[in-house]
């Protein structure tokens, strides 16, 4: 083999190449491998010859070269010209074509790896198995030898912790430490390399039971508000799926009620009440079943709700703004404890309740205030528990407040005789609604306590007599206002009065009015009142002028304590002084009245015209002689022109006897008249002038008055100064001043003293005495000072100012 190379041969300078290739001489098979038949585990030896010791000979098996590895089941042997592969512990996956290939030739042969018949010892066995205790499933094959797989409804079951497989020689073992539901199902046993398998089946029981702790009830009872829903799921647990009945009593609840029933579920049971009614509450028992035992249990469903409304309540007292009223517990409380009341009101006639109090009455009266005295109201209960309030009560019957009057006011004694009490009294000053029905009298004898009612019947009048009384006893007096709301309370003399007779000297109590002279006109009522103490009942007489009332004049009327004077109608002849006498035995008492009965006064007595000059009349006139009783405090003047005889009053309330009229129109001729005033009013009738005045004219020259012409000429004065300015170069600046002066002066304009003439840079005005000089445009240089000179005839006057012109 080493001749293999490229050859050359060189002549001269002609060369020539060649390459010699060496071949080996290929090896052939000389003994063909052999077909093999066998069975699973056993030994498997493919034997073939070569030409050639120590050739290079590849084995494949399905034309896959099969790899030289260690610890591997296929091992490789030569011996000198003999090639042989060996399969140890043949397997079914050994079945196939194995070959043989030198670079001379090749050879195959197939290889059968049959299994072994195997042969059930132990089938697995159908198992009941309780909820927690270990599971073992467990068979035996032949041959020994043979893995296998766990299948569990056709899920391969992998092992774990709690999941034991275990092989040990014929023996296969599935165990589980704690049988739970899941482990229920098919089980099968499949032997590795055989089409058949072993079944089993697995069933995990366990007692039905029922899970009330996780719904977290206190004593098992369920609290639901009536008119809500009510749903309950009650866990449950047992295998096979208990058989759940839900019963109140005897009765069973079905899962077709309409708003009571009951569903159950693999793991739990619903109980629902879709509106809960008073009628739900009661004991509800849950009862499981199924092949493994029973449970039963109890619920307590209290449905609370509003309570009933409290019975109509009962008003028991009433007073003059207030009442008490009083009512029962609800006969049924809605299942919650009562936690107290709310108490409304309304006027009978309004439908408008107003709620008495917003916290909660926990007692079972109540006294509601500030009611209108004397207007029917009604009142109602609501009850309050934890749900919340109930309907109302009833209304209660219609109550009235009323309250007793206060007491009789200014309890004094009228009179005392040997055998009878006067009293009188004034009415309470707080009567109130209830009114005043009358008065009750009651006496009581000095150191005793009990006391007599002197009226069987209730009196109207504030005047009382206690008859029948024993004389020279001391009695106590009181006095009680009575109407509706009851009696009030008593008004008590302070003092024990004595049963006994006493002389009181007569005294007049003349009305204040009175002490002065009592005026009335004629035609007017008189009524005088005159009271008067004494006791005995004084003996009354009137005087007047010296004599004795004519009764048929002046009425009389006297009683125990006054006397009335009464004149129906006044006349003058009724003016004068009365004198009233009041006698008591030996003693006596005297008051004189002056009454005046004034009319309206006569006319004066005579008017005159005293004198007529220009314009005015004098007159003068005489009091009249009938002054109506009564002072005369004025007179009414008034004029009438002849022509037209209308009466114009010039004059009013005036106070003297004469007078002068003036301003009365020149050639009319006047008549005048003058009407006497008192308190009454004027007189009825006027006293005219028998004589007119004539209002003539009278001639006059006027002279017109001299007056002196005033001089207006003045010389020339500024009245507004030049101001100093600053203007801005390029737009138009003016000076302005103004002067007075008559007559009218010459202005002349001065820049630096210089005056300006026809310079067209400037332009000069005057109007009205104001003076102005207006710059165009002017420019830095126009900058200095100004002066304007005012000159005529009388003087001359100067103002100056500075100009400054800044740049823009």
């Amino acid at each position: 083999m080493a001749d293999d190379a490229a050859y050359q041969v060189m002549a001269g300078d002609e060369k020539c190449s060649t390459e010699l290739f060496v071949k080996e001489l290929p090896v052939t098979i000389t003994k063909e491998l052999e077909a093999v038949k066998t069975t699973v585990n056993e030994r498997i030896e493919l034997d073939c010859e070569v030409s050639e010791e120590g050739a290079n000979v590849k084995w494949f098996k399905n034309g896959v070269e099969i790899p030289r590895e260690i610890r591997s089941r296929f091992r490789f042997k030569s011996d000198g010209m003999k090639h042989t592969l060996v399969i140890e512990d043949a397997m079914k996956e050994d079945t196939a074509v194995y070959s043989t290939m030198t670079t001379g030739g090749k050879s195959e042969a197939h290889v059968q790896v049959d299994l072994k018949p195997l042969k059930v010892l132990q089938d697995l066995t159908d198992q009941t198995v309780r909820l927690g205790k270990p599971l073992v499933l467990h068979c035996e094959i032949n041959p020994a030898n043979i893995p296998g797989r766990w299948y569990k409804n056709a899920q391969l079951i992998q092992g774990t912790d709690r999941v034991k497989i275990t092989h040990k020689g014929r023996s296969h073992k599935l165990e589980i430490e704690n049988a739970v539901v899941d482990d229920m199902g098919d089980y099968t046993f499949v032997p590795e390399g055989y089409s058949m398998s072993l079944n089993g089946k697995v069933h995990v029981i366990d007692p039905p039971k029922i899970h009330l702790d996780s719904l977290n009830y206190p004593e098992n009872t369920v609290t639901v508000t009536a008119g809500n829903k009510l749903r309950l799921e009650i866990p449950v647990t047992g295998q096979p799926a208990p058989k759940v009945v839900w019963m109140k009593g005897e009765r069973v609840i079905l899962d077709t009620g309409s708003r009571v029933r009951a569903e159950s579920f693999p793991d739990h049971s619903t109980f629902t009440i879709d509106v809960a009614e008073r009628e739900d509450t009661g004991m509800y028992k849950i009862v499981l079943q199924n092949e493994a035992g029973e449970d039963s249990a109890q619920i307590k469903i209290k449905v609370v709700d509003i309570p009933d409304p409290p019975q109509a309540p009962i008003v028991t007292e009433v007073g003059g703004d207030w009442c008490s009223m009083i009512w029962e517990t609800p006969l049924y409380d809605g299942g919650s404890p009562i936690l107290g009341y709310f108490i409304e009101r309304k006027k009978k006639q309004s439908s408008r309740w107003m709620r008495l109090n917003f916290d909660v009455c926990k007692e079972k009266a109540f006294e509601p205030k500030k009611m209108i005295e004397g207007v029917p109201y009604e009142v109602r209960v609501f009850a309050v528990n934890a749900i919340g309030i109930s309907k109302p009560s009833e209304p209660s019957k219609a109550f009235v407040p009323l309250a007793v009057t206060s007491e009789p006011s200014m309890l004094v004694v009228d009179e005392v005789t040997d055998s009878t009490v006067t009293m009188k009294w004034r009415p309470p000053e707080h009567i109130g609604a209830a009114g005043l029905d009358g008065y009750v009298i009651e006496y009581c004898f000095e150191g005793k306590d009990e006391w007599i009612v002197s009226n069987q019947e209730l009196i109207e009048k504030t005047k009382y007599t206690i008859p029948g009384l024993p004389s020279g006893e001391k009695i106590f007096v009181r006095v009680k206002a009575i109407n509706a709301a009851g009696a009030s309370a008593p008004r008590m003399h302070p003092h024990p009065i004595l049963v006994k007779e006493v002389i009181e000297r007569p005294k007049i109590r003349i009305p204040r009015h009175l002490h002065q002279t009592y005026i009335r006109r004629v035609g007017e009522v008189v009524n005088l009142l005159i009271p008067f103490q004494g006791k005995p009942r004084p003996k009354v007489s009137w005087m007047t002028n010296g004599q004795p009332v004519d009764p048929t004049q002046v009425n009389i009327r006297n009683s125990e304590t006054d006397s009335i004077l009464f004149i129906r109608k006044a006349d003058r002849k009724h003016s004068g002084k009365y004198e009233l006498t009041v006698k008591v035995e030996n003693h006596e008492d005297k008051a004189t009245i002056d009454i005046q009965v004034v009319d309206r006064p006569g006319p004066p007595e005579v008017v005159k015209i005293k004198d007529i000059w220009g314009e005015n009349v004098a007159l003068e006139w005489t009091p009249p002689k009938d002054n109506g009783n009564a002072e005369i405090t004025g007179y009414t003047i008034q004029k009438a022109d002849k022509k037209t005889m209308e009466w114009f009053t010039i004059i009013e309330h005036y106070h003297r006897k004469s007078t002068t009229v003036s301003e009365l129109v020149i050639g009319n001729e006047y008549f005048f008249r003058v009407f006497s005033e008192n308190m009454c009013g004027l007189s009825e009738e006027a006293r005219v002038t028998k004589d007119s005045a004539m209002i003539v004219k009278e001639g006059s020259n006027y002279k017109n008055p001299d007056y002196q012409e005033y001089d207006f000429t003045e010389p020339p004065k500024f009245t507004h100064p030049l101001v100093t300015t600053i203007a801005v170069s390029g737009y138009n600046a003016t000076l302005n001043c103004s002067v007075r002066a008559n007559p009218r002066p010459k202005v002349i304009w001065m820049k630096n003293k210089i005056v300006i003439d026809n310079d067209p840079r400037y332009r000069m005005f005057s109007n009205q005495g104001v003076c102005t000089l207006e710059i165009r445009k002017p420019c830095p240089f126009d900058g200095g000072t100004y002066s304007c000179k005012a000159i005529n005839d009388l003087g001359e006057a100067q103002v100056d100012c500075k100009l400054e012109v800044k740049v823009a």
